[in-house]
């Protein structure tokens, strides 16, 4: 194995346990970042950007996180620099966790698929 844990070009396919705990930990990784940055964004909108409730901060930090863009309109320059940096960052996130996400599932089709193209 690689130290990223996945079986190597000639090595056997890895078996279903394997690969299951795989997609456990990457689903854990994925998850643990985007909670943490939805919170940092909720956190961010309500002492920041000045919104008058959870509930409000939470839907402009779920917005943007995926990608959909603001809600709210901010006044103070405060919230509106947090608002431009936790977007840049929010992009990064959701691509990164997407990766981390799909990764067992791509690096299994692709050890497959090489797998088969050497037997043929």
């Amino acid at each position: 194995m690689s130290k990223f844990g996945f079986e190597r070009r000639h090595q056997p396919l890895a078996s279903r346990a394997v690969y299951r705990r795989r997609l456990l930990r990457s689903s854990s990784v994925a998850g643990g970042v985007i909670a943490i940055s939805l919170a940092a964004g909720v956190l961010g909108y309500r002492y920041l950007g000045g919104l008058p409730s959870w509930v409000d901060a939470l839907y402009n930090a779920s917005m943007i996180l995926g990608g959909m863009g603001p809600v709210t309109e901010l006044h103070s320059d405060a919230g509106k620099i947090f608002a431009s940096l936790y977007a840049l960052y929010s992009g990064a996130a959701l691509l990164t966790s997407v990766g981390v996400l799909v990764a067992p599932a791509l690096h299994r089709m692709l050890h497959h698929f090489h797998i088969e193209a050497e037997r043929g």
